[in-house]
Order: C-alpha cells, then structure tokens, then sequence
C-alpha cells in the first residue's frame, strides 16, 4: 500500500511529501494525525537543520481536507472539535517548528492546503500554482489560528477578499498580496527550494531558533513594553551560547563556521 506522507533526509534536510496525486495530494484525517508525528520526529531530531514540505507530482501540493472524510469525522460541531486537534494541531505543529521550513509549491495549494503552506516560513511556489481557501463553497469556517496566519501574511483587506469571495488566484497575484514569499520557474524551483534550505541548514541553529521566538513575540503582542523577563532578555542569550562563539572565531579566521546547536 503507498504511503500517503513520504519522509526523506539528506545532508541535514527533511523533505515531507505529500503523497496522493490522484487526489491533488488532499490529507485525511488519519493523514493529519501522521503528519503531527512526522513534525514531532523531525523537530527533535538534532541531525535535522530545516524542513521541506512539498507534494507529489506537479499538479498539485496539497487540495488540503480530504472532503470525503466528512462524514465520518466532520460531520457535525463535535466531530469537527475533535477533528480540529489533527488538522490545527499539524499545523500550530509546523508552525512552532524551531527549524526553517519551507513550502515547494507546484499546481493547486489551495484550503487546507494553503493554510498549511502559511504555517511554514517560507513559500516558494512555480508561476502555474494555484491558490485559495474556498471555504465559503462547502459553508464551513475558518479556524482562528489559520485567520491569524492569513490576516498577518497579508493584512485584513486581502484575507477578507480571499475568505469572503472563495476565489482561487494565481501565483502573481499570491506573490503579489505576500501570500507567497517568491516564484521561481518549474524547471528550477527544485534546485533553487534545497539551495536555499542548504544554506539555512548550516548556519546556527540558536539563531534560528531564537529568532522565530522574537518574531512570535513581535506577532503575537501588542505593545513591546510589558513583555516577561523571559521575553526581554531573549535577544541577549546567543551570546553566552558556543555557536556565538564559534561564529566569531570561523569569522576572525576566515573560515566557514560548525556549528552545533549549543
């Protein structure tokens, strides 16, 4: 039988594939449930320094919820509760990854599927992709996690027309709102997508880290004046940490730096 969620890793990048093209990649319920364990493995997996997500084929990433789920599992307001702990939870999962993530997007990354792709840092999608939250269509609603991911990426005006028209848009459009952070061609997104992951890959894990922390401060407060102690100092810590170190003697000796997480 062939495994709906692929998982490889190579020079310290995890790819997740989402593996059902006959289907437009959609994820069942049992598939969000796989996916939050996938996440949980990679993230405390030390050899893993950033993760790609991407899907099967070239037609699609992912057409998110499987629909012919539910009826078994989303079929009233309780059943739907109870789905939400799989389907928010991969993607609160994702989100509070404290590796780079990125999202390869070919073809139709649409509903469950872009609110997924908006968890991740980084999306990266070819000219032809197509997305969406057509929600609206199967009269269902927005989970407030995916509201606020949509409404921070690209403001209350673009998330309120995307919501409320159902529209699907494509890739220019998507870059243009800030839905997508760039379009690379599909002859080239592949190699670009993993350089770019590289890259990330060997610089400092702390700083990655660190640095998706206070950005999720910025996001997540008001004003910056009443933060914890925690909050306040967390700028301040790398210095104490051997990748800091490490950095600043690689750079005096003109070297590539290794680092190692600590």
């Amino acid at each position: 039988m062939e495994e709906n969620i692929l998982v490889t890793q190579s020079e310290g990048i995890a790819t997740v594939t989402f593996n059902r093209p006959e289907q437009r990649n959609a994820i069942s319920y049992h598939g969000w449930l796989q996916l939050r364990k996938i996440i949980s493995t990679l993230e405390n997996d030390n050899s893993v320094r950033a993760v790609i997500f991407t899907g099967s084929g070239n037609k699609s990433f992912s057409a998110g919820a499987d629909i012919k789920d539910f009826d078994s599992y989303r079929g009233n307001s309780k059943t739907a509760e109870d789905y939400a702990v799989a389907f928010d939870g991969a993607m609160d999962d994702a989100e509070n990854m404290s590796k780079p993530t990125i999202s390869l997007i070919r073809g139709f990354c649409v509903g469950g599927g872009c609110e997924f792709s908006m968890a991740t840092d980084i999306r990266i999608a070819s000219p032809d992709s197509i997305f969406g939250i057509p929600i609206a269509r199967l009269g269902i609603l927005v989970g407030y996690g995916e509201m606020r991911r949509l409404i921070n990426l690209i403001g209350t005006g673009f998330a309120t027309y995307i919501l409320l028209s159902g529209r699907l848009i494509d890739a220019k459009e998507a870059v243009n709102m800030g839905l997508v952070t760039k379009l690379i061609q599909g002859s080239e997104i592949h190699d670009y997508t993993y350089s770019l992951a590289k890259e990330m890959s060997e610089l400092a894990p702390l700083s990655h880290k660190r640095n998706k922390k206070i950005r999720d401060v910025v996001l997540r407060r008001t004003h910056l004046h009443n933060m914890t102690e925690e909050e306040r100092l967390l700028p301040f810590t790398n210095f104490d940490s051997l990748d800091f170190n490490e950095g600043k003697k690689a750079f005096i000796e003109r070297r590539k730096p290794r680092f190692i997480g600590r």
